[in-house]
């Protein structure tokens, strides 16, 4: 044995230590970076990117989110932009998502800054679709809000509930269809539903959809002139991650027979379907609303995969000409849900503000969704 092999040997044995070299882990996470196709913005109305809602990740404030595009301001939590009229065009935004070990994701998308309508008055009519968010009436109400000012038109709201006595719509004023713990399901065959015709005026029979005996009762037979819907938080929210993939295969089946009726009745209508908005943004929330029946993870697996879903199969065909509208990138999770504040702990009376509702946003919350959906509307106008 060679005096030096021989020496090696004997160091190892006295340090009680034999050292072997070994390949590299690594452990980097992989991030799963979902954009959407186009950010819409318009002049005079925020619109943000919040990181949070662009990755899966159990606490997005272990990356850095470098955004590159000409316009906008890249802040810790967010990308934030309030456009002028000298900001109108297409641009690139892209972003890159660093950990402590370097490079995790990039992805790009583009921004599209459309102008606001000019055309004083300009008469349109608009039906809204949805579940408790919409039920609520605050996103419908900015809506309309911002189209009477900056949009400036004559905005008809088309649908049998509002911010009127006993949730009515008001004539003339905000209107929709929005309904508590509704589904896909619910509105495209549940005996509810205003848009189906049932024999001889029983729900006890099996109906059939009828958009066109809908508008005759709610818009004296005309067809609008824009739909939005915003559905498939209740359709997901009880999916685990072994049932995801059935669930969203049902959810489609719905989706298909409600919008295919849409666009057989209305075949000039601008159809959006929203990418539905995450959460939350603690676990407090849905402690608060769910005990232990809920975790913001998986809530915001099954929104991530829902979406995903949604973007691919409208990418791969789209021969209902359907429009995706991305609310969940623009809606502030931290700051825009309700918030409660009370003792730390039963033995700690000091004072703490926690998150209280799981899905529900407050009013800057949905007022955040409306700016989405006014947003890609005047993108579509512009058109």
């Amino acid at each position: 044995m060679k005096a030096s092999v021989f020496l090696a040997l004997v160091l190892s044995l006295m340090t009680g230590c034999v050292c072997v070299r070994k390949e590299a882990v690594v452990l980097q996470p992989e991030i799963d970076l979902f954009l959407p196709e186009v950010i819409y913005a318009v002049p005079g109305v925020e619109m943000n990117v919040y990181f949070d809602n662009l990755i899966q990740a159990t606490n997005s404030a272990n990356y850095v989110f470098d955004v590159n595009c000409p316009k906008g301001r890249n802040d810790h939590l967010r990308w934030r932009f309030l456009p002028t009229e000298k900001d109108l065009g297409t641009y690139d935004w892209e972003v890159r998502v660093f950990g402590q070990h370097g490079l995790l994701a990039q992805g790009s998308c583009k921004l599209v800054v459309s102008p606001l309508n000019t055309v004083e008055n300009r008469p349109l009519s608009i039906l809204v679709v949805g579940d408790s968010l919409t039920a609520a009436t605050a996103y419908p109400a900015r809506i309309f809000a911002l189209s009477k000012e900056p949009g400036k038109i004559a905005l008809k709201m088309i649908g049998s509930r509002g911010n009127g006595p006993e949730r009515s719509a008001v004539p003339g004023g905000v209107a929709h269809e929005g309904y508590g713990g509704w589904t896909w399901n619910s509105f495209a065959s549940g005996k509810a539903s205003k848009f189906l015709q049932f024999p001889e005026g029983d729900n006890s029979k099996p109906g059939t959809l009828n958009f066109q005996a809908y508008l005759d009762q709610y818009n004296e037979g005309k067809t609008p002139d824009v739909i939005t819907v915003m559905l498939g938080i209740n359709d997901i929210f009880g999916a685990q991650d072994e049932n995801i993939d059935s669930r969203i295969e049902a959810i489609v089946k719905n989706m298909d027979l409600l919008l295919a009726e849409f666009r057989k009745v209305a075949p000039q209508a601008l159809i959006g379907v929203a990418l539905i908005p995450p959460g939350a943004g603690t676990q407090d929330a849905f402690g608060a609303n769910y005990n232990c029946g809920q975790t913001r993870w998986q809530y915001t697996r099954n929104q991530r995969r829902y979406n995903a879903a949604l973007t691919a199969k409208f990418q791969a065909a789209n021969p209902l000409n359907i429009s995706l509208v991305p609310v969940y990138i623009n809606l502030d999770c931290l700051n825009n849900y309700p918030q409660i504040t009370a003792e730390i702990s039963h033995g700690n009376p000091a004072q703490i503000t926690r998150l209280n509702n799981g899905v529900h946003p407050s009013t800057a919350g949905y007022n955040q969704i409306g700016d989405s959906f006014f947003s890609w509307l005047m993108a579509q106008l512009s058109k």
